[in-house]
């Protein structure tokens, strides 16, 4: 990640933004600022926030993925599913579990990708997946991610700020990729696709028969 003195301005300003703060079984504590969420000395005392991780598929089964750009503060040039990011606190109706998440995820398509096709119905959420990775030294990441999966025809309009490349990939060529330890990915899609992705990805059109909510413990928490 890069120190913040060089950082983008549009990001930094980002990190203002008022993640929501969680306990282990998904139940608000509070609220913080999504710096303060990431940085790993909090981390270290527990603070967890909820995030979402949207994977959008097209009419050819093909999932689209995208490189987080340079500009990021966390986990910049890494390859990504479609959307990831956050339910806002200072956002009401972002606070409702998954109606909220869904909420959110609809707002960061259309952010990110200029993605205004998909609408909060289209969504269907799969699990909750309760993660930690630390990026760096200074920064990391402690989340109770929402998985959530759309498969719909949608237009582009990239938002350079957040994303440098995207590409629609079938699943031979994602799974070919990620054999490769040496591509980029962030870890919260390495854990997804490696772990739960396949399954949904070949029952597309039964998504709902799959869904679990069971918050599911991917990886140590902080400390262990």
């Amino acid at each position: 990640m890069k120190r913040m003195m060089s950082a983008c301005p549009k990001q930094v300003a980002l990190l203002k933004e008022q993640v929501i703060l969680v306990d282990k079984q998904d139940r608000i504590v509070g609220h913080e600022t999504k710096e303060q969420s990431h940085l790993n000395s909090n981390i270290e005392k527990g603070m967890l926030h909820r995030a979402f991780s949207v994977f959008l598929f097209n009419s050819e089964n093909k999932l689209l993925v995208q490189k987080r750009s340079d500009e990021k503060i966390t986990f910049p040039g890494l390859y990504t599913n479609t959307c990831c990011s956050h339910p806002l606190y200072t956002i009401p109706a972002e606070q409702d579990g998954v109606q909220g998440v869904k909420e959110a995820s609809v707002r960061r398509l259309q952010d990110e990708l200029g993605i205004t096709e998909v609408a909060v119905s289209d969504l269907h959420f799969m699990t909750r997946m309760l993660y930690h990775s630390p990026s760096n030294g200074q920064w990391g990441e402690y989340e109770m991610d929402y998985v959530l999966i759309v498969k719909k025809e949608v237009k582009l309009d990239i938002n350079a700020n957040e994303i440098s490349e995207v590409a629609y990939l079938t699943k031979a060529e994602l799974y070919s990729k990620l054999s490769d330890p040496a591509f980029p990915r962030t870890p919260w899609f390495d854990l997804i696709a490696t772990s739960l992705l396949s399954k949904w990805w070949d029952n597309l059109e039964d998504l709902d028969s799959l869904k679990n909510d069971q918050i599911m413990e991917m990886s140590n928490p902080p400390g262990y």
